[in-house]
């Protein structure tokens, strides 16, 4: 391990590498985590990346609903990207070590994606809101211009708040110990570490973590609750079943991102439940992105019509029966015209 000296009075050494515990402590159980984590890798970018695509490229899709979809989609294609790579490697070289300036770029990338996908759910739900409760107004009120005010807001404000974070993290010194019980470098294990007062960073984390978490989080709860107080109010089972089939995909997505990460921050860090800790934060570093595109796609009409098309377009369908006599006759029609001559 390198070590840097650090004179002010006395003598401090400060290290410059961390060791990702991981799952380092389930050595029977590695190549079985690598094959899986490398099929969950590939199945999220491919996903991912087909239903950017699909977005991108069908007309049908060129509405305010996909164009977050298409966001949300593309950001989980990095956010998978700033963990699972990382993991797999250690998993197949056995190599757990990361350096602090290498540790502290994975929270930056991470703690940036995840902040801009709570703006952007947040601005997804505000979308259903105005769809469900104000539909006469949506096609006013969501505009081309707030669509993409709303998406860029939700990366900037992302990215610009973890960058504050990481500039303060950059200035901490970390003189050991340097095990992180964990797969990945999350900013309450880098505090842990630190030998640096931060006495006065734990106001400054309270008051970004309410910015970028439970202000998004608030606004996507108060939507759901004026979305499902207009779905009761309608009278019609079958326009309710219609109204609620529409922000389903999303609220599910929702659920399962907010809910794995408050019982990942909520559970206790000591004992038994540091190994419960670690399953969560698989769920929702690793699994959620891999739900999000099976989700939206199992459960929505129009992008399920829009993969048949593109399939289609991309296999011609083999002729049905009649086609095909239709051709013989023909071809034997031009054969014997041809003989005759």
């Amino acid at each position: 391990m390198q070590l840097m000296e650090k004179g002010e009075g006395k003598n401090e050494t400060a290290i410059m590498e961390f060791i990702l515990l991981g799952f380092g402590d389930l050595p029977e159980l590695q190549t079985l985590l690598v094959l899986i984590f490398l099929v969950i890798y590939i199945a999220t970018m491919a996903g991912n990346i087909l239903i950017v695509a699909l977005v991108v490229a069908d007309q049908h899709l060129h509405t305010p609903m996909y164009f977050f979809l298409g966001n949300l989609s593309c950001l989980e294609t990095c956010y998978s990207s700033t963990v699972l790579p990382r993991l797999l490697a250690s998993l197949l070289t056995g190599d757990r070590t990361i350096s602090v300036p290498g540790c502290i770029t994975q929270f930056h990338f991470f703690g940036s994606l995840v902040t801009t996908e709570c703006s952007l759910l947040a601005a997804m739900s505000y979308d259903r809101y105005l769809a469900i409760c104000k539909p006469l107004y949506y096609g006013t009120l969501m505009n081309v211009q707030l669509c993409l005010q709303l998406a860029a807001g939700s990366w900037i404000s992302g990215f610009l708040i973890c960058t504050i974070f990481t500039c303060v993290t950059s200035q901490l010194i970390f003189c050991g110990p340097n095990e992180i019980d964990h797969f990945f470098c999350d900013f309450t294990s880098l505090i842990q570490l630190s030998c640096s007062d931060t006495s006065q960073i734990t106001p400054l984390i309270y008051i970004f973590s309410f910015l970028d978490a439970v202000c998004p989080f608030l606004l996507t709860l108060a939507s759901y609750i004026c979305i499902i107080a207009t779905i009761l109010g309608i009278p019609s089972t079958t326009g309710r079943q219609k109204a609620f089939s529409t922000c389903s995909s999303h609220l599910i997505v929702v659920a399962l991102f907010y809910g794995t990460i408050m019982i990942v921050y909520m559970l206790p860090k000591s004992g038994t439940w540091r190994a419960l800790n670690k399953v969560f934060s698989v769920c929702y570093t690793v699994l959620t992105p891999l739900a999000n595109p099976l989700i939206y796609s199992l459960r929505n009409g129009e992008v399920q019509e829009s993969l048949r098309n593109t399939v289609r377009r991309a296999v011609p369908l083999t002729k049905n029966p009649d086609e095909l006599n239709e051709m013989k006759i023909s071809q034997s029609g031009s054969y014997c015209e041809r003989r005759r001559v």
